[in-house]
């Protein structure tokens, strides 16, 4: 099980809007390869490891993940807090704004909402491994864009 610290791993103190940035964040909060995806990644696959070492590294991963998922949602808030119209209009964060307003939802950027299809577990270590590493750098190609 988990023990929960109330706090973040890493404090988040942003004090300017930016909604470019928030919308490229979002992305990581909830996009097929964001921190949700890779939560539930690890979580799952997990089980099928081979050995209780390989099981509880995986977990340990988890729950990394989840730790990085708060402080995504955190990101998104801050940079969120205080945009104009204007401001969401000109970042294209309209669409995502018209349905949930400046509240944090596990979508990409484009406005696809995080699904379980995105994400493999099928019960070989390697291959889950592979899949594990792909996801992962995934956020190296968006580097340019940050």
């Amino acid at each position: 099980m988990w023990i929960y610290e109330k706090k973040l791993e890493f404090p988040v103190k942003i004090t300017q809007p930016d909604a470019r940035l928030a919308k490229i964040m979002i992305e990581q909060y909830g996009g097929s390869d964001g921190e949700l995806g890779a939560t539930l990644r690890y979580l799952s696959q997990k089980f099928t490891m081979v050995t209780p070492e390989a099981k509880a590294t995986l977990n340990d991963i988890a729950t990394e993940e989840l730790a990085h998922l708060e402080m995504m949602g955190t990101i998104v808030q801050q940079l969120s807090q205080g945009l104009t119209k204007d401001q969401i209009i000109a970042a294209g964060l309209d669409p995502y704004y018209v349905n949930h307003g400046l509240g944090v939802y596990p979508s990409s950027a484009a406005g696809v909402p995080f699904s379980a299809a995105c994400l493999q577990s099928k019960g070989d270590p390697i291959t889950d491994l592979y899949e594990d590493m792909a996801a992962d750098a995934a956020l190296v190609y968006a580097q340019p864009f940050l």
